[in-house]
């Protein structure tokens, strides 16, 4: 029974699976009904099930209760429980290795890099990706590879390498039949074909498809990236999300190209007032002289009768590159956005913001309509309804600069 059970989850038949084994309390049963009620979407529940398993294997079955860490590790992933420490998984996965449990140590291995995905730390999980030996892999575990290395070829921004991808992706899933597996796939070639971002025109605007901002930013023109927040020009980078105010000026500056900007306007941007004084005409100054310094090997700042204008280096062409969605917490909504129920500390982690910013964040959503939450006190999980008719690639955090 415990052998059939586990060909029926590993076929994605979670309530076969249940059947065969919904009434045993040994452990193998108990880690079984966990990975069913995981597969369900009955998270908590699958927990306490794969905890209980893994202290019934006890010390002296080490394989068995190494794949229930592995198997818990997967599940706090899908509830985006990001705060624990990677030492478990990786202890795991070296005693999966000693006992020659090939697929199972990889999976672990996969877990870890996708957590890394999550957090935006994307040289780390690709580094990690790398050191994996996927040949041989089953299928359904090549299908988690493949999309792994698909979306951080996205978040590159590297289309090519991620049709690449995904092409092995939907062969891999094919061969495993898997209907989640076909869907998820589905749903990542779905991504490259739909609007990424916006291109601000003096006519309007244009929606741009993945492949389409990758070729802007090839171009050379100088780039008012909205989306990550900063200045691009061919390989050279200057980011601006942890300067706010340099950010407004830059924007200003960049969607007003080629004319100025007056001096009043400026402050409105950079400083959110209506009732400009000298202080902030002071305060201008200063911060129009940090620009000017940060961004002196891409395009000058200078002073005009009415206020400044933007002078891109080489005769470049300016662009404002725009999110498919405006606000502050345009980001938020795009972690969110994956239907997952994710904590406000997961969140904070993945931002690399304090809990306390995102907790006033989600409240200013909620209360606008674009978040609900579900649960009470530390069980408290937030949700966003999926965005459709666009994807949220370029919102989603970045721990290192584009380039």
């Amino acid at each position: 029974m415990i052998a059939a059970a586990g060909r029926a989850l590993a076929a994605g038949d979670a309530l076969g699976a249940l059947k065969r084994v919904a009434l045993r309390e040994d452990p193998p049963a108990l880690a079984l009904r966990g990975i069913a009620m995981a597969q369900l979407g009955e998270y908590p529940r699958s927990r306490k099930l794969l905890r209980r398993a893994a202290r019934g294997f006890g010390a002296h079955e080490e394989l068995a209760r190494a794949r229930c860490i592995v198997a818990e590790a997967e599940v706090a992933l899908a509830m985006r429980d990001l705060g624990g420490s990677p030492r478990a998984l990786e202890a795991a996965s070296a005693a999966l290795e000693a006992h020659a449990d090939r697929a199972n140590a990889l999976q672990a291995r996969l877990i870890a890099a996708r957590r890394l995905l999550l957090l935006g730390r994307l040289s780390e999980a690709a580094a990690a990706l790398a050191r994996l030996d996927a040949r041989g892999l089953p299928p359904a575990l090549a299908v988690v590879a493949e999309l792994l290395a698909a979306e951080l070829a996205l978040r590159s921004l590297r289309t090519g390498a991620a049709q690449t991808a995904l092409a092995r992706a939907r062969e891999a899933a094919e061969h495993a039949r898997v209907p989640a597996l076909l869907a998820e796939v589905a749903e990542a070639r779905a991504a490259l074909e739909r609007p990424a971002a916006r291109r601000l025109m003096a006519g309007g605007e244009r929606a741009l498809r993945l492949d389409e901002v990758e070729a802007l930013l090839a171009s050379g023109a100088l780039v008012l990236d909205a989306c990550r927040r900063g200045l691009r020009a061919g390989e050279t980078w200057r980011p601006l999300a942890r300067r706010p105010v340099l950010f407004a000026l830059a924007r200003a500056l960049a969607e007003a190209w080629p004319g100025d900007v007056d001096r009043e306007a400026l402050i409105g941007s950079a400083f959110r007032t209506r009732r400009p004084n000298e202080s902030h005409r002071a305060r201008l100054r200063v911060e129009i002289g940090r620009l000017r310094a940060l961004v002196a090997a891409l395009a000058g700042v200078e002073a005009t009768a009415r206020g400044f204008v933007l002078r891109p280096r080489g005769a470049r062409e300016v662009v404002v590159l725009a999110p498919p969605i405006d606000g502050d917490q345009a980001s938020l909504v795009a972690l969110l956005s994956d239907g997952a129920a994710w904590s406000t500390s997961a969140l904070a982690l993945a931002l690399g913001a304090s809990q306390r910013t995102v907790q006033r964040a989600l409240v200013e959503l909620e209360a606008a309509g674009g978040v609900r939450s579900i649960g009470r006190a530390r069980a408290r999980r937030w949700l966003s309804p999926p965005l459709a008719g666009f994807t949220t690639i370029l919102l989603l955090p970045v721990a290192l600069p584009l380039g």
